[in-house]
Parts: structure tokens; sequence; C-alpha cells
């Protein structure tokens, strides 16, 4: 009788060891479509494993392990790391280490926790082209390009993989996170470096399309403006005039072509042809002609909090802080029941239940502003024009 107590008993310990062991991804793990979870319009991933890597900079040389990651990776508590140090999902070189442990410079830290991705809009990535070398997508708003950040499989190349097999692909131009439209990919790299070539000798021309305040000049406009972009903040400036013995600009130079297309009274639509290519320069350039894009919060007030102080993205903080009701994450927040099916419980992950991460959970509208061109020596590729383009 003893004896099958305690076989049974063993039994009873194995299975919940199969239970609760952990399956850590990398980057060899491709995505899947069963690691996607739709729910309220919304493209979720289920939590996961992970390991992030990083090694110890200049900045963070002679730091104790615990106040490196509280003053760095603010996202979680100080007890958080504490607790992440002790049980060892916070490692050095790839061993255990106490929590006054001093870094050193170019070690490796690890840090395994349960990942969870901020959701995107639940639109599909449809493919427009699908040549021997070349892949042409109409990439929706919300939906990173490729892994950056948070985002690892809720990603362009991600959904590609997963829904269509499509691996591996060379992304050869960008587009901003929350701008939609035509996406173009090499299939191999000859052919990613074939189109550098084009883009670096300046043979190739982008047209976008807006949906701006007001009504847009019906004469074609040049800005011409300097780009200053602050990292920090997530953030351009444009510059207008010319250096001199008193004042020297800071930004790179840039140009931007705009012609409108329509215009109802109210808003514009109009057509934008970026001549360089700065970070942000379309918004930045139509918020100094005084018709900003429509929804763009970033830019369409001087009045937005630092993303610094409110520890997020730079268009999440204009949001939360300059946006109208209909805008506003916190006018969107979205129930979600946790399901068992959907993905176990990590008893040390500060997200779980929710299946978005912390400060993801509300509504994110993507910017009237949608990718329709690419033109290059004896290539043309075309994206259709979005819903929101006709003024009718």
């Amino acid at each position: 009788m003893k004896r099958d107590r305690d076989e049974a008993e063993e039994g009873n310990e194995e299975r919940n060891k199969r239970k609760m062991e952990i399956v850590w991804q990398t980057p060899a793990h491709p995505a899947q479509k069963q690691d996607y979870v739709f729910h309220n319009g919304k493209r979720h991933v289920r939590p996961y494993y992970f390991e992030f890597v990083s090694h110890v900079n200049k900045r963070w040389e002679g730091k104790t392990i615990v106040d490196l990651f509280a003053q760095e990776f603010r996202g979680r508590s100080r007890d958080y790391y504490v607790s992440a140090v002790k049980c060892g999902r916070i490692q050095v070189d790839g061993e255990n280490i106490p929590v006054s442990y001093i870094v050193k410079r170019c070690q490796k830290i690890s840090h395994f926790l349960h990942r969870h991705e901020p959701p995107v809009m639940a639109w599909d990535v449809e493919v427009l082209q699908n040549e021997p070398d070349v892949l042409t997508v109409c990439k929706p708003a919300s939906v990173p390009v490729h892994p950056c950040g948070q985002y690892r499989k809720n990603t362009v190349l991600g959904i590609l993989q997963a829904e269509y097999g499509l691996a591996p692909l060379y992304p050869i131009h960008r587009l901003d996170r929350l701008v939609s439209g035509l996406l173009i990919m090499a299939k191999n790299p000859a052919k990613a470096d074939s189109f550098r070539q084009h883009i670096e000798a300046g043979l190739v021309q982008k047209q976008y399309v807006a949906k701006v305040v007001g009504v847009f000049l019906d004469a074609e406009q040049v800005v011409d403006a300097n780009i200053d972009y602050n990292a920090r903040e997530g953030r351009s400036t444009a510059e207008v005039g010319i250096s001199n013995g008193d004042t020297t600009l800071k930004g790179k130079a840039a140009c931007t072509k705009f012609t409108r297309i329509s215009t109802n009274g109210i808003h514009s639509i109009v057509l934008c042809e970026p001549v360089t290519g700065r970070t942000h320069q379309i918004r930045v350039h139509l918020q100094c002609t005084g018709h900003p894009i429509a929804n763009d919060m970033l830019y369409l007030s001087d009045d937005v909090v630092n993303r610094s102080t409110l520890g997020t993205t730079a268009d999440r903080a204009a949001a939360l802080s300059g946006g109208s009701p209909e805008t506003s994450c916190e006018s969107h927040k979205e129930e979600y029941k946790y399901c068992s099916e959907d993905f176990s419980i990590d008893p040390m992950c500060t997200h779980c239940p929710n299946l978005a991460p912390n400060g993801y959970d509300g509504h994110e509208e993507g910017l009237w502003l949608h990718c329709v061109r690419y033109t290059g020596p004896e290539w043309v590729y075309e994206c259709p024009y979005p819903d929101w383009a006709s003024l009718t």
C-alpha cells in the first residue's frame, strides 16, 4: 500500500515538473499562427519566455546588478529585480549572482522573463506582389516592420512568416509603426543590395498621401527645413533659416514637396514627395505649412508631455496629454477576461494575468499617412489608397 502511495506521489511530482517546464524562446523560434490571439479588434501575442541579452557599457560599469536594472529599466519595480536576481532570472555571464554583485565592463547580462508584447490592430498584412526576388505588401498602421523594442512577433516580418511562411525577407525601406502603406522587401541579400545602391545613388522617388487639417494651397509647396530629431523624446523639430556666425542649425537638411489632391473645406488630401528621408520628416514639414496631419497628436499641438516623463512612446505620450476623448487611450480601455487556454500565468510576471503588457491596453489609432508609390530605375511598386483618403 505504501509503495503504491509513494509511486503515485512520484508520478504527481513528475507531472507537475512537466507542467511547469519553461521553454525559453529565442530568435531561432519563428512566429507561428497559434501564437496570436485576436480580441476586440487587436492582434495580441500569447506571452512567452524569452532571454533578453545586453552587455555592460561604460555607464553601467561599477553599479550593482539591482541598481543597474532599477535605474535603466524602469518598467518593473526594484523589488521585482531583487527577486529576479535571487531566483536566477537575472544572470551575469551565465551564472547566478548575489543582489550586491557589481558589474564589470563588457559582461553579458541575461534577463529571463515572461514576455508580453504590445497589441497591434488586427488588420491583415495584405500581399500585393509576390515576385521571385521581391515581395510587396500593404503594411497596416500600428504594426512595426521588424523586431524592435517590445515587439518581436507582432511585426510585419513575424506575421508574414507565421501566416504565409515567407522568410527570410529584407525590408529595403522603413515605415514608422503608425504609418501604413507600401512596404518593399527583397527575398535575398543580392536583391536587397541592388535596392540599397539605387537608394544611396538618389535614384528612388517616394510618394505618400496624408489627410491634413484645413484647406491646403492649390499650388505645389516645397518645404526646405532642417530636421532636428530628439531621440530621447522621440520627436523632431524643423529649423528654418541659415547658419551664420551667431547661430548654427543642429538638424539635418530635409526637403519635401506637397501637392493638394482634394479638399472638402475641413480637411485636405495631400500628395507628399520626400526628397530626403529624415525621422518624422513629412509630419514635421506638414506642421510647417500650417496643415499638420489631422490625427497626429504629436505634431498637432506644441503642448505635449515629454515621453521621458510618462515613460512611454512619444506618440502615446502625445495622445495621453493632448488627445481628444475620441483619441485618448483612457476612453477606449478594453476588458480582457483571462482564459487559461490563451496562456499560462507566470507567478513572477508583473504583467500577468493581462494579455497585453502594462500600459498597452488602450486604443491606438494609426496616422493618416500612407505610402502609395516607390519608383526606381526600371521598376515601380504601388499600393492602393486607404479609405480615409476619400473626402466624399
